[in-house]
């Protein structure tokens, strides 16, 4: 069985670019004024950042959707959403001061409804995990410097984020999927 498809790591490849495009006006990098003021064109640190904060959490969330459906041998395949990112980065680019989209999702087949249950779960089940560890990060690691605060502070929180808007339990969140799929398992 294959892991990834080309056209898979394709979509995965763009839906990183497109975040690190969204967000790296949202997230910022920590920097000293004088360079902040210096800074003409487009802004390949604030991106790298954006990227940086971003990308991890919702790549694992939806990576965790595919690998755990493929553990219940199931067909999952990733797909980045091209409405999507195109509705993020039109947000972006009127500067709205919220930005809600969907990157990227799996399209699993075959499914029992314990089994989507379990797979709608395990990717806001990695935020969690994630915001936990940034957590514990946060509050013992011993001599972190500023930008390194910065760096576990926005990683807690986007992750807090996406678990908590993940699990609301309506079309088309994991939420939905965790509390149908129970529903029709027990009931």
């Amino acid at each position: 069985m294959v892991l990834f498809t080309f056209q898979e790591l394709l979509d995965l490849a763009i839906m990183v670019v497109g975040l690190g495009y969204i967000f790296m006006g949202f997230v910022r990098l920590p920097r000293p004024t004088d360079e902040f003021f210096q800074h003409q064109g487009f802004d390949w640190k604030g991106f790298q950042f954006a990227i940086l904060i971003t990308a991890p959490a919702i790549v694992l969330h939806e990576l965790a959707h595919k690998f755990v459906a493929m553990f219940f041998g199931l067909l999952a395949t990733f797909h980045a959403s091209y409405f999507g990112l195109g509705l993020g980065i039109f947000l972006r680019l009127i500067q709205s001061p919220f930005i809600i989209f969907v990157p990227g999702f799996v399209a699993i087949q075959g499914a029992s409804p314990l089994e989507r249950a379990i797979t709608a779960f395990v990717g806001p089940g990695i935020n969690l995990l994630l915001f936990g560890i940034a957590w514990y990060f946060l509050h013992h690691a011993p001599r972190l410097t500023y930008r390194q605060k910065f760096l576990w502070h926005a990683t807690k929180q986007i992750n807090l984020f996406l678990f908590l808007f993940n699990m609301i339990p309506i079309p088309p969140f994991d939420g939905f999927g965790v509390v149908s799929g129970l529903l029709a398992t027990f009931f």
